[in-house]
């Protein structure tokens, strides 16, 4: 008899901005292979999937078909009930992530209780939700991490108006950033917190956090044994 799945919540941007395509099609096609995935958006709303293109339109119009490809509302997400959480690429995580409240309680969930977490590109925008009630101290301060570079940001249309700059946030709150070249593939692994600086990172990051789940798993099925 197999041994129950994990589960593991995704988190998108509901955002116009979006998730990225590509980044979600690897996310969730490698994590559905190891975990039970339940998807979740500020209040349930759906999600703009940007990015597309002819190779991946067919694999939207079938998963949409799904009833697993609605998301539910942060308000109804049982933190406990996740071994993981993941979060792909979403250039709207900035609008709508990135001081969500209700997430910020989600994620402090899996801080207090050292629960992987993984953020890609620019996904790692909805980690600066954890913040404190008086605004000045931020749930990841020490953490080694990377996210899209400022030079990554520059080149798109929107960097003049981004209300966040993930580079910049991290160093300004306590925590340490690192990046690669350009488009590099780039993670970080920092205790239970897997970062990848850009979309191109999705599927080593994934890869880490289902090593990890793997790994903490034995370690406990373990520690029941020698009881």
């Amino acid at each position: 008899m197999s041994a129950p799945r994990l589960h593991c919540l995704m988190v998108l941007s509901s955002a116009v901005e979006g998730v990225s395509a590509q980044s979600f099609i690897q996310a969730y096609t490698l994590a559905s292979s190891n975990f039970s995935i339940q998807l979740a958006s500020p209040h349930g709303k759906n999600v703009e999937y940007v990015q597309q293109d002819d190779n991946n339109r067919r694999w939207f119009n079938e998963f949409r078909s799904k009833a697993s490809s609605n998301p539910i509302a942060f308000e109804t997400v049982d933190s406990a009930r996740y071994s993981a959480l993941l979060i792909p690429s979403s250039p709207g995580a900035v609008h709508d992530l990135a001081s969500n409240t209700e997430l910020s309680q989600i994620v402090n969930h899996f801080i207090r209780e050292k629960k992987p977490i993984c953020a890609i590109g620019s996904g790692v925008a909805a980690l600066c939700c954890v913040m404190s009630p008086d605004g000045k101290s931020w749930g990841f301060k020490t953490y080694s991490m990377t996210g899209p570079s400022v030079f990554e940001l520059a080149r798109t249309q929107e960097f003049s108006s981004l209300p966040v700059i993930v580079e910049d946030f991290i160093k300004d709150h306590g925590g340490q950033y690192n990046n690669s070249e350009m488009d590099a593939v780039h993670v970080i692994i920092d205790r239970h917190l897997i970062t990848g600086q850009n979309a191109h990172s999705t599927l080593m990051a994934v890869q880490n956090l289902t090593l990890m789940c793997a790994q903490n798993k034995h370690a406990v099925s373990g520690s029941r044994d020698m009881r």
